[in-house]
């Protein structure tokens, strides 16, 4: 049997995959293992639970305060909330744990149950694990005046508020801001903070109906926020995905501003303060070459990390560093957050506008993207990337021919009998040239061998 819990909780087809019975008993093992078995206060542990605005959210939210009440947890409902205020109110409030119900940038049908520690941290696969491995056993089931109760946690959004205020370095009174809130979870606050901050603000993608959730707008589709940016004249615009973990911007041009250029303004800005702790930026192996030639001219390392928000974390909390991310947007803030803040990503680019005086559009030459070039290579047995000297000839022949201006990443999917070829370079013609000579490669040495009946 598969692992249940995947790169960013359980996520699936509500009422699919994911069902009101699937929920209620992650609820259950998550309050032994998160809640009793960690508990040392003397007092009855004590569980924050948000989730983003789509429709089956209400009854697998129903079904995990359910869960966590009759296993002897108190449920404090956050309501619809942004899966960094999640977080962020698990530390706020000392709660022992957290849980998100989202799908993040997933279409409407889907929906995802994630977890923090205490703290708001992410778990770890060996919690993940034992949660997994309660699943179906009988559960802890108190009685009388033992079982968990369930409140409003009316004041969950003006808190998040309060806290992502008490990070801007500069206010942003002049600034024409267009938010695009994917008809998400940041439809409330993202708005609300913006206006306390100062900024004059338009807003798109702020009606969520449970079912439009991601629909045509957002960070997967920024097309909806270039047109208004341009059409109210604004200085920029940001663009946030369902559950608000991420952030894309768009400069006054409409010119897409990615999460690559964000983190190469953020660490400049952050080490011309004093800020950036040991002159360390921390971002994928994905993140394009053009950021770590940037970084080094001003001064910056780049520590490389796996694929995934979650490996980000781990190499920032190894080295005690306190920014990093990935070209989607995940933006980390350890100073501030513990986990991708789309919304404190946002604050901090339009505080650099406002700071500076600059356009967005200047402040990201900071950095010069590369052409990059990915080919996903199908039907292939990813198993023998590594191993086949034909290919690894192939790639150092190129690596060679790209020098210092290009690289190589070829990488395994983790699900699929897929390779995935990347190639930077210093022209778009030699990048495509070159992907598509070691995607062959790829193809030919390979191929999944046909087993005869």
């Amino acid at each position: 049997m598969s692992r249940l819990f995947g790169t960013d909780g359980v996520r699936g087809l509500a009422n699919g995959l994911l069902t009101a019975e699937l929920a209620m008993q992650l609820a259950q093992a998550a309050a032994v293992v998160l809640g009793h078995d960690r508990n040392t206060s003397g007092t009855r542990p004590r569980a924050v639970v948000a989730r983003d605005p789509r429709a089956s959210g209400e009854f697998i939210g129903a079904a995990v305060e359910a869960g966590l009440s009759s296993s002897g947890i108190d449920v404090y409902d956050a309501g619809v909330l942004p899966t960094p205020a999640a977080a962020y109110l698990v530390a706020d409030l000392d709660a022992d744990f957290g849980v998100m119900i989202s799908a993040s940038h997933n279409p409407a049908p889907d929906n995802g149950i994630k977890f923090f520690a205490r703290g708001g941290q992410k778990l770890p696969d060996d919690v993940e694990n034992a949660i997994e491995a309660l699943l179906g056993q009988e559960p802890r089931r108190p009685v009388g005046g033992d079982v968990g109760r369930i409140q409003r946690f009316s004041d969950a959004e003006d808190r998040y508020i309060v806290h992502l205020l008490g990070t801007l370095p500069h206010r942003l009174d002049g600034l024409k801001v267009v938010l695009d809130c994917a008809h998400g979870a940041a439809s409330g606050c993202s708005p609300q903070v913006f206006k306390d901050a100062g900024a004059d603000v338009i807003v798109i993608g702020a009606e969520p109906d449970g079912l439009n959730i991601n629909d045509g707008v957002g960070s997967t589709h920024l097309g909806p926020l270039a047109e208004a940016v341009l059409a109210h004249g604004a200085d920029l615009g940001i663009a946030h995905d369902g559950d608000a973990d991420r952030c894309l911007a768009v400069d006054h041009e409409g010119n897409v501003v990615d999460g690559d250029e964000i983190m190469a303004i953020l660490a400049v800005a952050l080490k011309a303060s004093g800020k950036l702790k040991d002159n360390v930026l921390v971002a994928t192996v994905m993140s394009n070459l053009g950021l770590k030639i940037a970084l080094r001219e001003a001064g910056i390392s780049l520590r490389e990390t796996g694929v995934g928000d979650r490996y980000v974390l781990e190499g920032m909390r190894e080295g005690g560093f306190n920014l990093g991310g990935e070209q989607s947007g995940h933006v980390i803030f350890a100073d501030h957050a513990t986990t991708g803040d789309g919304v404190l990503t946002g604050l901090q680019i339009a505080a650099q506008v406002a700071l500076t005086g600059r356009p967005l559009k200047d402040l990201a030459k900071v950095m010069t993207k590369l052409p990059q070039v990915l080919i996903n290579v199908r039907g292939v047995d990813r198993t023998r990337v590594t191993g086949d000297a034909t290919l690894a000839a192939a790639v150092a022949v190129a690596e060679a021919e790209l020098g210092d201006t290009g690289r190589v990443l070829l990488r395994p999917s983790g699900t699929e009998p897929v390779v995935r070829v990347m190639v930077e370079a210093a022209s778009q013609e030699t990048a495509q040239a070159v992907a598509e000579r070691l995607a062959q490669v790829v193809r030919t040495e390979l191929a999944l061998e046909l087993v005869a009946d």
